[in-house]
């Protein structure tokens, strides 16, 4: 009995190498813009965030403690695939359902942008969620120009850094912030006219500050 096994391992090199190539060939990025200004685009004033967070948020709880006593109508944040949250010292990572939901929505639709255009995986981080009366009074002494009247305090509000980002993947290419900044933007702006959320553009804490609607 003969055996031919010249021809496939011929085939199965061939097939290999196809499967290697396909694998290990990086998609084109697309061209990454913003059309717009991230200030005058994004300029909601705190009197519009806190009218929304009265409206739907918590009673603001003064201590950390009383925290406790609201978890029911919180939900926790957990770093996932889409987001990261950040090392918070003057919050805690809950939100109301309505202002989780929204986050979930902006880091699903930030990570989609990303693989349409391409890009590497890349995850939000969140830098500040839901503080106390101590928190803010506490974070007043260290910036002056915080407001003692907080939509933070309501659950209903969180900031999303436009600098940092966490990226996910292997890939060979990197984005630059500003990039990264422009899809964000982008997202955030279809949220916006969809009247899902207020958003101001902060440039002393390289964030964006919004408040579920």
């Amino acid at each position: 009995m003969k055996f031919y096994t010249y021809p496939v391992i011929a085939v199965l090199f061939f097939i290999t190498s196809i499967s290697f190539s396909s694998c290990s060939e990086e998609k084109e990025l697309k061209p990454i813009h913003y059309k717009g200004s991230y200030n005058r685009d994004f300029n909601d004033l705190n009197d519009l965030h806190l009218k929304s967070a009265k409206k739907i948020g918590i009673t603001p709880p003064s201590t950390r403690d009383e925290v406790e006593k609201l978890k029911k109508e919180l939900k926790e944040i957990k770093s996932c695939q889409t987001y990261e949250v950040g090392k918070l010292t003057h919050s805690i990572p809950y939100l109301v359902p309505r202002a989780a939901d929204l986050l979930d929505e902006i880091g699903k639709n930030f990570r989609d942008s990303l693989e349409n255009l391409n890009a590497p995986k890349y995850k939000l981080i969140v830098t500040s969620v839901t503080r106390t009366n101590e928190d803010v009074a506490k974070l007043r002494k260290r910036n002056v120009n915080s407001s003692a009247n907080s939509a933070h305090l309501y659950g209903t509000t969180f900031d999303i850094s436009w600098v940092r980002y966490v990226k996910d993947d292997k890939s060979k290419t990197d984005l630059k912030p500003e990039q990264l900044k422009m899809v964000l933007a982008s997202v955030l702006r279809d949220l916006k006219k969809e009247k899902k959320c207020y958003v101001k553009h902060e440039k002393k804490q390289a964030c964006f500050h919004i408040t579920a609607i």
